[in-house]
């Protein structure tokens, strides 16, 4: 649906991978982000993300996983997604 550039991860997602059901979480949520499923977020973040779909503004989406909640953030300019733990914001 959209580009999400280079994919970034934090060291906090980087430390929990070694898990296998963690890593497949992390699959999930990143093919529900890619098929504009923001998640966890209140119906107006949503229509934020949805409407920045059409003119190139910031997506942020939010999912739980076994390891607590992950954010997923891609850039404006498309040029990097990043998943990263809300603390490490």
């Amino acid at each position: 649906m959209f580009e999400m550039g280079l994919l970034v991860i934090t060291n906090g997602i980087n430390d929990k991978l070694d898990s296998v059901r963690f890593s497949k979480e992390i699959t999930v949520a990143l093919h529900r982000f890619t098929n504009a499923d923001w998640g966890e977020m209140d119906p107006e973040d949503i229509e934020a993300n949805n409407e920045a779909l059409r003119t190139g503004e910031r997506l942020f989406a939010a999912y739980q996983t076994s390891e607590g909640k992950i954010w997923i953030i891609t850039e404006a300019d498309r040029s990097a997604t990043t998943i990263l733990f809300p603390d490490e914001y």
